[in-house]
């Protein structure tokens, strides 16, 4: 399942085609194998219900831990861009080469950063991650050396921003990895399929019925998609735009 949580569209297809399937199975097959008697239907009635129910409230709160997810990722990058546009700052507290060197670095840093939030390429994902790496390694090693030269507040006050600076970044990176377990969304799907199963089974076959089967199995898709999108960091249509970072990088005058 994992595939299609990563492309939240391959999730659409699949669904729109398995939960009227299931509807269809109740309707055409367990309804004429088993026959629901009449005294059965209000405790039928009763399951259905409760069924719809509890697949009411599972969509609801795994749609509430998405949209926190989403959130949390368009927080972490305004911090991050914060915290890149504050050491650019403070490193004009280094003088000299170091500054030049650290502004170039950060720059540097920068547009990867926004290429991050950008790409859609695992492989390209890969490098950037490993562009990331050096380059703050780099960084914290233009800092260090300057506290090391010259052990005092001022210096103190670069390392803390760098610091800030490489943290933000593990933030990002964690809230990133961080998705909707996949125990939630086998156990959602699950109770969906049945929920459309069940529909079908105790369908009253009047005029009309055919076309009120897809009401269900379409809303329940187009809630599961939307879910999918949402806690799809770069495989659905709704992403973290790195506005903030795109907004630091054009404010960040040349480097001499």
């Amino acid at each position: 399942m994992m595939p299609l949580l990563q492309h939240p569209a391959y999730l659409f297809v699949t669904l729109i085609i398995l939960l009227p399937l299931a509807a269809a199975l109740g309707a055409d097959v367990l309804h004429k194998h088993i026959p629901l008697a009449d005294e059965a239907r209000e405790n039928y009635n009763v399951v259905q219900g409760a069924t719809l129910t509890l697949l009411a409230l599972l969509i609801g709160f795994t749609l509430s831990m998405a949209v926190n997810r989403y959130d949390q990722r368009k927080n972490l990058e305004e911090e991050e861009a914060n915290a890149v546009g504050t050491e650019f700052l403070r490193a004009d507290l280094l003088g000299g080469v170091g500054t030049a060197q650290t502004r170039a670095l950060l720059e540097r840093y920068l547009q990867v950063r926004i290429q991050f939030y950008e790409t859609r390429d695992v492989d390209e994902l890969d490098q950037i991650n490993r562009t990331t790496s050096d380059l703050q390694a780099q960084l914290w090693a233009q800092v260090r050396d300057a506290a090391k030269a010259q052990p005092n507040p001022v210096t103190a006050l670069v390392v803390a921003g760098m610091n800030d600076v490489i943290n933000t970044q593990g933030y990002t990176q964690a809230a990133w990895i961080n998705r909707i377990p996949l125990a939630a969304w086998s156990l959602m799907v699950l109770i969906a399929i049945l929920s459309n199963l069940m529909q079908g089974y105790g369908a009253h076959k009047k005029s009309g019925w055919r076309l009120l089967m897809f009401v269900l199995p379409v809303t329940v898709t187009l809630s599961l998609t939307l879910i999918a999108d949402i806690d799809s960091p770069r495989g659905g249509l709704i992403r973290v735009v790195p506005l903030n970072l795109i907004s630091v990088a054009q404010s960040l005058p040349a480097n001499p």
